[in-house]
Parts: C-alpha cells; structure tokens; sequence
C-alpha cells in the first residue's frame, strides 16, 4: 500500500433489489488512516444498506469497495462494525463476547496467549476491567455498546464501520461513548465510517460529512470540518455548518419523497 492508497475506498457503488431498481447509485467514497466520516440522510435512504456493502457483507450490484487497495470478495478480517444493537451473545460473559469475533472465519489464528492478550487490552481501552465476568444482562446500556466496542478493537482492524451505535444511549452515556470513540480512532488509526441521524453528533466527531439522499441515493453534499479536537467550544463554527447541514438536508428529504 503506498501513502496515496486510501485504507477504506467505495469506486461507484451501485446497489438494488430484484426488479425495484437501485437503492444507491454510483456512490463514492475514500478515508485514510484516522479519518472519521458521518453519513447522514434521511430514514429510508439507504445508509445501513452501504454499511453493510461497506463490510462485504452485502455484494453490490456494480462497484468495487476496496481495502488498502486490495477488493474486497466478502467479510473482511481487518474490517470490524458495530449496531446500535450491541449484539451481545446473553450466555457469554463480557469477556467472550469480546474475543468471539477472534474466531471468525476469515480471522487469522492467534495463539491462546495472544488472543489473551488482544482480549485483555482491548477491555483495558473501553474500561470494562471490572465487568469482564458479567453476563450481557447484567450490564448497562453504555457498558454493552463499550463492550461491542471491545469486541470490534480486539480484531485490531484497519477499518472501523459504526451503524447508529449510540442512538439509544442517554444522553451522558453518548456523549462518553463519543470521547471513547476519538480517543479509539486516535490510538489506533482506524479509518471510520458513522452512520447517524444526529447532526451535533456529526459535526462533533467528523473530519468530513456526507449527506446522501435522492431515490436512487447518492452523494448529494460534503462538509469538511478542520476544527481540531475537542470541539465542544467550537459552537459558533460548528454552528454555521449546521444550517448548511440542515437546510441541504430538508432539500434532501423533499428529493427523497
């Protein structure tokens, strides 16, 4: 891979459904190393769906997603996502959950002692030390999004693919999982794709903006945000591009409709 490869790269991603006709059309899309990209978009438009061409786990029906320069046929080893869902397997203890995904098919064999090791730290980054013999009942909603976290960071991925995963957190336990995640992408590089419908949440985390929209969906906007790290001072910047972003987002809705 050479320093103009990106880590993460959609070339005109076309996706549909039988004889309905595409749901995405021609989507592009291109992160390096730590970057943070926030698609919005109205409900409906498509966004879980290119999540989900994202991970290899839905085929498109044209395009090529490649990672590290290489195309992905399928579920990627070095590409990990997380749901709003935490997904949690109720009778594993926290600790299992977070090392299931280590035995996933396509994932590289570890040796117990490095599979420990990866279990371990990954915890350790998400501040579960104290719950990794709970079962998923018996945490709270923050501590089953933080494990999924874990569960993703254990995989030590390159790419990094987040659906709504702090949408049905209250409103502290967002905005402590929000920190989680720059500190996340920080330490580890990870170049990440957020799906959100919560614009403060966007303008708070992303290095750039994507708003999709139109039947069949595409790009229809991009908002870049060079504001460093932490943003919660920038009002008055982050202001300005908000009324951008809402406004091309009610034209967006209308398209949609």
């Amino acid at each position: 891979m050479t320093l103009a490869t990106p880590l993460l790269e959609a070339d005109s991603i076309t996706l549909g459904y039988g004889n309905s006709g595409p749901v995405l059309a021609d989507f592009g899309l291109a992160l390096n190393a730590g970057e943070i990209v926030t698609i919005l978009g109205p409900s409906g438009v498509g966004k879980s769906s290119l999540i989900r061409v994202l991970a290899g786990l839905q085929r498109p029906s044209a395009g090529r997603v490649a990672v590290a320069g290489s195309a992905i046929e399928g579920v990627h080893p070095r590409v990990a996502i997380a749901f709003q869902n935490p997904g949690l397997l109720p009778w594993l203890t926290l600790e299992r959950n977070v090392g299931f995904g280590l035995s996933f098919k396509r994932q590289p064999r570890l040796a117990a002692d490095d599979r420990r090791v990866r279990i371990e730290t990954a915890i350790r980054r998400v501040g579960l030390e104290h719950a990794r013999h709970r079962l998923p009942a018996e945490l709270s909603g923050g501590m089953a999004q933080r494990a999924a976290l874990a569960r993703c960071l254990a995989r030590q991925p390159q790419v990094l693919l987040l659906d709504e995963p702090f949408g049905a957190l209250d409103e502290i336990t967002r905005a402590d999982m929000q920190r989680l995640l720059l500190t996340v992408v920080r330490d580890f590089r990870t170049a990440t794709v957020l799906v959100t419908h919560d614009i403060d949440e966007a303008l708070l985390l992303s290095d750039r903006i994507v708003l999709l929209g139109g039947a069949p969906a595409r790009q229809l906007a991009q908002w870049k945000i060079e504001l460093p790290q932490p943003r919660d001072d920038s009002v008055a910047e982050l202001g300005r591009i908000r009324i951008d972003i809402v406004q091309a987002l009610h034209k967006a809705v209308v398209r949609h409709h």
